[in-house]
């Protein structure tokens, strides 16, 4: 099978796709054939070595396909079944060997690539909006890069909840994307803080959604109303470099930099965020924009497309 590999850290240069042996499951393990794999941040990071990992590395940790074959201790788990994946290494592959209990059934009426395109960004946005800060009716909330496709679920949901968004795009149309999915007013980046002033009356938004870090930091604190919630939940310009947590007095500001892996550790809450996601998908709560598919031999060209951060939606490989 074909996989994308990388074996040290770097730029895209450092992707390759090879061909490799064919996985065969072990106990607790199923191969499943890859039919779509979603194209984050989160693979960025371990390519570059912000998050390290054990090389050389398959990329890609979010995918779902149809079941090929199981280890033999695994139970309730059958050849055809179509599953999905998040938060597991190895998923920009022809095949991919899963933990048979990280895997979820995707259910009818949800595709494949809606599945692929949903199930980390769509988690993600699901704790960020009940566990990180639960948005209650009325809250007043800055969602940075709003047009992307975690930008877009979180605008949906916090509007969903009943809160209000104040949006950050870099385009006119990007903005209009963000208008489009809810927010109540979209914005240049420069401009978030004097939108947040208009909206809130001066008072300052409740909570922020920031997936940016290193760039839109400093504003993010500085528009929370006293008691406000800055939710750090990716860093796509950068790290966000040390600072003096005396900062946080200004405002008795409540500062968490949450991630994926704490909240769906066990299977039940896995499966119980996972059945929530794919009824709101189901419901029209949610929708799942695709806006780029790629190849595996595309893969540098898909990195490119998501770190520009010139694309809106979600962008797929598709094996």
């Amino acid at each position: 099978m074909r996989a994308v590999v990388f074996e040290e850290y770097g730029d895209r240069s450092v992707l390759h796709v090879q061909d490799r042996p064919a996985p065969v499951p072990g106990p607790g393990q199923a191969l499943v054939l890859v039919e779509a794999s979603g194209v984050n941040f989160m693979d960025v990071y371990q390519r570059t070595g912000t998050y390290q990992v054990p090389l050389p590395a398959v990329l890609g940790s979010e995918g779902a396909g149809t079941v090929l074959s199981v280890g033999d201790d695994v139970q309730g788990l059958s050849p055809g079944d179509r599953v999905a994946w998040t938060a597991i290494p190895g998923s920009h592959a022809e095949q991919a060997l899963v933990p048979a209990d990280r895997l979820v059934p995707v259910p009818d009426g949800i595709s494949t690539e809606q599945a692929a395109a949903a199930i980390l960004q769509g988690l993600t946005a699901q704790y960020l909006t009940h566990d990180s800060f639960p948005v209650r009716p009325g809250d007043a909330v800055l969602v940075h890069a709003a047009a992307g496709g975690m930008g877009q679920l979180l605008t949906r949901l916090v509007t969903h909840l009943g809160g209000r968004v104040v949006a950050t795009a870099s385009t006119p149309a990007k903005r209009a994307v963000a208008q489009a999915n809810g927010a109540v007013a979209a914005v240049p980046y420069s401009d978030a803080a004097d939108a947040v002033r208009d909206v809130t009356d001066g008072a300052g938004v409740d909570a922020v959604y920031d997936g940016v870090g290193k760039d839109t930091f400093d504003t993010s604190l500085a528009v929370l109303r006293p008691r406000g919630s800055l939710v750090l939940f990716g860093a796509s310009s950068g790290k966000v470099p040390p600072f003096d947590p005396l900062r946080l007095m200004a405002g008795s500001y409540f500062l968490t930099r949450p991630t994926l892996a704490h909240f769906i550790a066990a299977r039940h809450e896995l499966l119980d965020r996972s059945e929530t996601l794919f009824r709101w998908i189901a419901d029209g709560v949610l929708d799942i924009p695709i806006t780029g598919r790629y190849p595996l031999d595309a893969v540098t060209d898909a990195y490119a497309a998501l770190e520009s951060r010139e694309s809106t939606g979600k962008l797929l490989l598709i094996p």
